[in-house]
């Protein structure tokens, strides 16, 4: 069920190597590695070619520095000439300790994670069509590249334990099908056993959004996720009675960030929801609304585009399909099971 062109293991550095097919989006590329001890920075280029002299164009260039306090320098080398540096103070790698890079490839820019956690957005500068080539350079350890396709071939799920499969159309989506605020009302009531998958893109200058789980009965909530991106808080809540419950405020990581796509998977079994946020789960919430075959609503308002939903049951099978993504249940510490895939 998974898809995985190449997985090998690359122990020479600088690696160049060519990326069969080029990249569309919706692809994942996938690099697992080490820090040495004595490492100053390494770069992870995608290239329009290998040439040295002239040196080819770099469409992205993602250079971890770990002089002083550690940045992360972003740019783009066009005609050998670098454009403006957009330079990220997180520091997510440290040096004798391992990583995982997940870079996400939309159709108008890269969206990076790192060990799990998003990181940064780079919008394109040059044309997605025109980058054939990987190149890793600088003092770094690189285990394996996974090259992450849209298609069904393969069996061995990634330690991300989400991968890319055939969307309708081939691509990630990129315009907003929905207004928001918007209301919709679930293709079947909700009951255990249930899985309601949202994709969705946060605002660029987003301050907080809500995704609410309700009953057409009542003003009541079930469920209610608020994230709140300028604080990085993710409440969670349940509006009933005409009143609101107490607050759970608690996340290993907070997973949004203004401009990001996600796609949040919310499993319900007869006890709690289960959330998971591009594939990794983030968080349990144990139900307080009892009455689940009421609830039958998705609303979402706040400073989101909703992209698509949809309600699906799940079957005993291996894995977990969504939108394009396989993902692993047992990640959410669940059976591994199978849902049908979106039509």
């Amino acid at each position: 069920m998974f898809a995985t062109d190449t997985s090998l293991q690359y122990d020479i550095i600088p690696y160049v190597g060519t990326i069969l097919g080029g990249l569309v989006p919706g692809e994942l590329v996938v690099i697992h590695g080490s820090v040495p001890d004595d490492a100053d920075r390494f770069q992870v280029d995608f290239q329009c070619g290998s040439s040295i002299k002239p040196r080819a164009d770099v469409a992205f260039h993602f250079n971890p520095r770990f002089k002083r306090s550690g940045c992360i320098v972003c740019n783009t080398l066009d005609k050998e000439k670098w454009g403006w540096e957009e330079i990220t103070y997180k520091m997510p790698f440290q040096k004798g300790k391992s990583f995982e890079i997940v870079i996400m490839v939309l159709k108008d820019k890269f969206q990076v994670t790192v060990n799990e956690k998003h990181l940064l957005l780079y919008n394109h500068r040059i044309s997605l069509e025109r980058i054939d080539t990987l190149g890793i350079y600088g003092k770094v350890r690189i285990k394996s590249i996974d090259f992450i396709s849209n298609s069904l071939q393969g069996s061995q799920p990634s330690s991300l334990g989400i991968t890319k499969i055939n969307t309708e159309n081939g691509e990630m989506p990129d315009d907003s099908q929905f207004g928001v605020p918007y209301v919709g009302r679930l293709n079947s009531a909700l009951r255990p056993g249930h899985t309601v998958a949202i994709k969705g893109e946060v605002n660029k200058n987003a301050n907080s959004f809500a995704i609410n789980l309700k009953s057409s009965d009542s003003d009541d909530i079930a469920l209610h996720l608020n994230p709140r991106m300028k604080t990085e808080v993710f409440v969670r809540n349940s509006y009933l009675h005409d009143s609101w419950g107490e607050e759970e405020k608690e996340v290993a990581n907070f997973p949004f960030s203004p401009g990001m796509y996600f796609e949040l998977i919310i499993f319900c079994d007869a006890h709690q929801f289960k959330v998971a946020i591009n594939g990794v789960h983030t968080l349990e919430y144990k139900h307080r609304f009892k009455q689940l075959e009421k609830i039958n609503l998705l609303e979402v308002t706040g400073d989101v585009q909703l992209l698509d939903y949809k309600l699906v049951l799940t079957h005993p099978q291996p894995v977990f399909i969504y939108s394009g993504f396989c993902i692993c249940l047992s990640d959410l510490g669940l059976p591994l099971q199978f849902t049908d895939s979106w039509e």
